[in-house]
């Protein structure tokens, strides 16, 4: 099994040798398409291997194969095993670019997700990367089997994690909008611990990251074992890239899953035939944090979605979280990552907040269960710190009319460029949440008459303090109240000139 330095040591090799060609960023959109296909080569070689045993002839094989394509994952034609494609010399790009072609058309279920890259592409004439350059990362790419006894079947999460640190850093939307780092995401597997049967949902899914983490989790507890219907999983992701990583992820995993490609605020995927939203035993989330929508999409709603109030237009966060909730069935529970403001924003102001007044809203009707800081600089496109809020439609008896905060912004260890959470961390957090207990400097459980006395503040730090660490709002935090309370004066004059010209008193230019 090959471990994961030899795997970084190899990425790193590879993407030198694309180096100069493309923007950084934009290395992982080349390599891991291709690390797909070599997996799928090799995958179906070992498969082919084993039906040599069964039937003895490699012409008998290729005879049911070619009848039947049933009897492996995938069906790859000889043009498209990577033995082949390494073999090529001349007119690389289109070669390899008619392998993939080859392969979604012999399985329609990878259409649209292998074969999403033109490697023969070009811009302003010029080749994008030239047939030498990927006759080199062909090369490098040949040298580890990524059989199914050769490599973690996390192999495509592993490189994408690699090459989002090491090059896409700072890249914002190109990074940390879509990508949860791997440690945060099997922390929320941990809580949410999904029992057999479950159908789990991430409406913002990303490369998929957090729905492979909760089935990792699952196979982690129940191992094999035939007895245990499996978990089901549904996510949508809104860029057409990102997608196509999602499906590649859950086909290497073996996943039950269905990935829809669309913008889910606007055109949620997931519908009963009635035209309502279906619904799950669990969400799991990182939504892009603080994003603009038009109020617009609040108000035309057709999903009966934000019935506690509308977000303000700068910030979504709570626009998401009912997203989420609608998406619950009575007894779902969801966690989401979001910005440390959306616990605060709003608590301990004069007058009305909208993010405060909602908040206020799920606290009443005792759906928080508990809110878990986590430590700053792990996120890919920022340096602030996230929190992990968690949602039950149907708490325990014991947790009934309390929330469970969790500090855990001092339980990280330096790493370059990001820090980490690591496994010890991640064990005291998650035990922390499961037990529901509290620990001295790590975690506090109030009741929600407390969170009302805090004018519905449910940031941990207000409660869990360490070190003298103090409340204060951040200055992202006070731009986006800013924004909202511009938003509400210009709505307020807006109905005050109404008034003003009914009566004769105004007139509009």
């Amino acid at each position: 099994m090959v471990d994961i330095k030899t795997i970084e040591n190899w990425l790193w090799e590879a993407a030198c040798k694309i180096r100069g060609s493309i923007d950084a960023a934009k290395y992982k959109d080349y390599i891991l398409p291709l690390i797909f296909l070599k997996r799928l080569s090799d995958v179906f070689e070992d498969e082919v291997e084993k039906l040599l045993k069964d039937y003895g002839s490699k012409e008998t094989v290729e005879a049911l194969l070619s009848q039947d394509h049933k009897l492996v994952r995938f069906y790859l034609p000889k043009e498209a095993l990577w033995e082949e494609i390494a073999k090529q010399t001349n007119d690389v790009g289109e070669y390899l670019t008619d392998a993939v072609r080859s392969i979604a058309n012999e399985n329609p279920k990878l259409q649209g997700v292998v074969d999403t890259v033109d490697f023969n592409a070009t811009t302003s004439g010029q080749r994008i990367i030239s047939d030498n350059k990927l006759k080199e990362l062909i090369s490098v790419l040949s040298k580890y089997r990524l059989g199914l006894k050769d490599v973690d079947a996390d192999i495509l999460g592993r490189a994408y994690e690699y090459l989002l640190r090491k090059f896409a850093e700072g890249s914002g939307q190109s990074a940390g909008e879509f990508y949860t780092p791997g440690e945060v995401a099997i922390l929320m597997s941990h809580i949410l611990d999904p029992d057999p049967g479950k159908k789990v949902y991430d409406p913002c899914c990303g490369s998929g990251g957090l729905l492979i983490k909760c089935f990792l989790r699952f196979k982690e507890k129940y191992g094999s074992d035939p007895s245990m219907e499996p978990l089901k999983f549904y996510g949508q992701e809104v860029l057409a890239s990102t997608f196509s990583m999602a499906k590649m992820n859950a086909f290497i995993h073996d996943m039950e899953a269905e990935i829809a490609l669309g913008d889910t605020m606007n055109r949620p995927a997931f519908l009963t035939t009635q035209g309502s939203l279906e619904k799950f035993d669990i969400v799991t989330a990182n939504p892009m944090w603080n994003q603009d929508f038009q109020q617009s999409v609040y108000e035309n709603d057709q999903y009966n979605r934000f019935t506690f109030g509308y977000p303000p237009s700068n910030s979504a966060d709570w626009g998401w979280i009912q997203h989420m909730f609608a998406s619950l069935n009575d007894k779902g529970k969801m966690a989401v990552v979001l910005d440390t403001g959306a616990v605060s924003r709003g608590s301990g102001n004069t007058g009305s907040n909208r993010e405060r007044d909602i908040r206020k809203k799920f606290v009443e009707n005792d759906f928080v269960e508990s809110v878990l800081l986590l430590p700053e600089n792990l996120f890919y496109n920022t340096t602030a710190p996230g929190i992990i809020m968690v949602i039950n439609k149907s708490k325990p008896e014991e947790r009934k009319g309390r929330i469970l905060l969790i500090n855990a912004s001092k339980l990280f260890m330096k790493g370059r460029p990001k820090n980490f959470l690591p496994d010890e961390s991640i064990k005291q957090i998650a035990d922390s949440y499961l037990n529901w207990e509290e620990v001295e400097g790590i975690s506090k459980i109030i009741t929600n008459e407390e969170a009302v006395r805090n004018d519905y503040n449910l940031s941990p730090s207000r409660y869990v303090a360490q070190n003298g660490e103090d409340d204060t709002l951040d200055l992202e935090d006070a731009v986006v109240q800013l924004k909202e309370a511009e938003e509400e004066q210009n709505e307020a004059d807006k109905q005050m000139k109404a008034v003003l010209e009914e009566l004769g008193l105004w007139k509009g230019h």
